[in-house]
This record gives structure tokens, sequence and C-alpha cells, in this order.
């Protein structure tokens, strides 16, 4: 144990991988949660393993209309194989349920329901002691192209629907964290993204989510040339002009980070269906991998000082879209673990168990 001596940020899967880009062909099918979990609570490194799961509070994992029964059947899943639940996702697009947070009224209200039963849920969970820390996870479900019709006007939308939200989440004493992933609009880019945050302006209830494979993209100007800090042709092997570019980057972001995605990319966007061209989500050791992801994660778990922020309680593993002969092998999970556990080493802290 002494080879890892920190205990925080605690070490979370993400429990969606098994339900994003799957069903489409018979060789992908959905992945149950139950399975995704026994395959999280398999995976062990040097004597440590996973401490818990974030979720995704859609069919066919955890409906958003789950009763409480159900719920409690949830938590006892998760209890029974020594985990914890983090953060959760609003499953806030028009497909399951949600409408555009820049559409007419009628969008705009199935927006707000969806976080407000994603509130609900997570207090809940709470309340039940398997939940001791996590966000609700949001997006703007309007896609770029929808966006870019007219910027101003759709940008004043979305904050004003995320200040709702915020009111919401008040209510439930959850904090709302927006992803930024490039395929939507208004968190497309890196200066999108902090011009929202700022418009709604209320960080003690709305945060940036912080994924390693979604905002690299960010530096390339994906969907936003104008906001690019690196050419779409760089030369990733230039490790110091990289660190440049990140620290321009964190700087602005890192101070709205509340939850954070350790994750590879190889700067090449993938994807599926609603979520078409955000960043490709690698293994940790792939070769075409262009992050140090022990190193490049202290850009965001770390301040301008180099002191570890101690911001995020957890830290959660995203692997989005990969095929499910690669999701069934155990290695895979202790390679991710692997390397959680290196970002833990590097920037996390060791609090004492009462």
């Amino acid at each position: 144990m002494s080879e890892h001596p920190n205990n925080y940020p605690k070490l979370h899967n993400a429990a969606w991988p098994g339900v994003v880009g799957k069903g489409d062909d018979d060789a992908n099918p959905v992945i149950p949660l139950e399975e995704m979990l026994d395959l999280t609570a398999a995976a062990e490194v040097d004597g440590r393993k996973f401490d818990g799961v974030d979720v995704f509070l859609s069919d066919p994992h955890i409906s958003i209309d789950s009763t409480d029964e159900e719920l409690e059947k949830v938590a006892d899943m998760v209890r029974s194989r020594s985990l914890d639940i983090g953060s959760v996702v609003a499953p806030v697009w028009p497909p399951t349920g949600g409408g555009s947070a820049a559409g007419g009224p009628e969008e705009v209200d199935a927006f707000l329901k969806q976080v407000r039963k994603a509130c609900e849920i997570g207090r809940k969970l709470r309340q039940m002691g398997v939940r001791p820390n996590g966000v609700v996870r949001i997006d703007s479900a309007t896609a770029t192209a929808a966006w870019f019709e007219d910027p101003a006007t759709n940008q004043s939308k979305i904050a004003d629907t995320f200040k709702a939200a915020c009111d919401i989440a008040e209510e439930y004493d959850e904090r709302l964290a927006a992803e930024g992933e490039i395929c939507w609009g208004g968190m497309h880019s890196w200066r999108s993204m902090v011009d929202l945050l700022e418009r709604v302006g209320h960080p003690e209830r709305l945060g940036f989510q912080a994924d390693m494979a979604h905002t690299l993209l960010y530096l390339l100007g994906y969907n936003a040339p104008e906001d690019a800090i690196l050419p779409q042709n760089f030369d990733w092997q230039d490790q110091e002009r990289k660190a440049v570019a990140l620290h321009e980057l964190t700087h602005a972001l890192r101070p709205w980070t509340i939850d954070f995605h350790v994750a590879q990319n190889d700067a090449t966007v993938h994807g599926t269906g609603s979520h078409d061209k955000t960043g490709r989500h690698c293994l940790p050791n792939d070769p075409n991998g262009k992050l140090d992801i022990a190193k490049d994660a202290g850009h965001w778990l770390r301040d301008e000082h180099g002191d570890v922020l101690q911001v995020c309680r957890h830290i959660c593993w995203d692997g989005c879209m990969f095929p499910n002969d690669v999701m069934h092998q155990g290695e895979t999970w202790n390679s991710i673990l692997a390397a959680m556990l290196s970002v833990q080493d590097a920037h996390g802290w060791n609090e004492s168990v009462s």
C-alpha cells in the first residue's frame, strides 16, 4: 500500500460506457449496469480497487423516473460490491425526454424537468448513504449547427436556462457541472464555455466538468477555429508547447472545475448520434494517445502555484465507445485503474479514516 500513499481523490469508473454508443449492432449490445459494476469491482492493481462509479440516469441503466424501491435496488447493487456512487448524468437531450437549453418554452421546460428529476435522485442516493459526493452533469443539449444560426441569442437562452437549473439544484442542495464537449453548442470552445459560466454566475451551483479527452480538442479549435490555442497540424512531440497550451486552457477553466474525468485522446474526433464529433476516448496506453495522463492531469488538479487543490473529492475514468470485446477484458479495467492510481499518486492527498 505504501507505493500508493494517497486515498483521495477517490477513484471512480463510469457506468455509461455500457450504454453510450451501444445497441447499434449485434457485436456491441448495451452492457447492463450490473455487469458494468462487476467489471469495475473486479479490477485490482497493487491491492487497490475502484472506490465507486459515476452513473447515467437513463434506461436501461437507471431510469430517470425510478421509484424509491428501484433506487434502493441500485444502491444495494452498488453497496454489495463495496462501491459508492458519485456524479450522475442528467438525460437532458430530446431523445431521452429533455430538450434544448436554447429552445422554445416547451423544450426548456423539458430540459429543466430532467434536471429536477436528476437532482431528486441525487439527493435520494445521498440519503440512502451510497453517494457521499458528486455532481449532476448537464450540457446544453443544443447542436453546434443550431447554436451557430444565432450565437448571441442562443448563448443568452442557454445561460437563462442554466440559471433556472441552478435554482432547482439549490432546492436539492446539489451542484451542476457542465461538461466541455465540443459537440454541444455554447460549450463547443473553451472561450464559449467560460463565457457561459460567467453569464450564469452561480459558481456555488454550476461549475465545469473537465474531461481530459474532450478538453484536449479545445486546444485545436474544432468547431471554433478562432479559439484554437494550437494549430491543427501541431507536432505532439513538442511537449513544452503542449504544456504552455494546457496552462492557458486550464488557467481559464480550472477556477470553475468541480468534476474531473481522467481519459486519453489521440487528438481526433469520434462519436455517434447526438454525440457525433466529440473527443475520442482511447485506452490509457494507446500508442496514438497524446496525453501524459498523470502529468497532464496536474494542470487541472493543481493550482497556479503547484499546490493540490482538493476540490474534486473523486475523479472518474471516462472511456466511451470502446468495443464490447475490449470492455469485457479484465486487463482493460486493470490498465485503467493503474492510470487512475497514477493520477492519485501524483496529485492526491491522504485523509485518515475516523
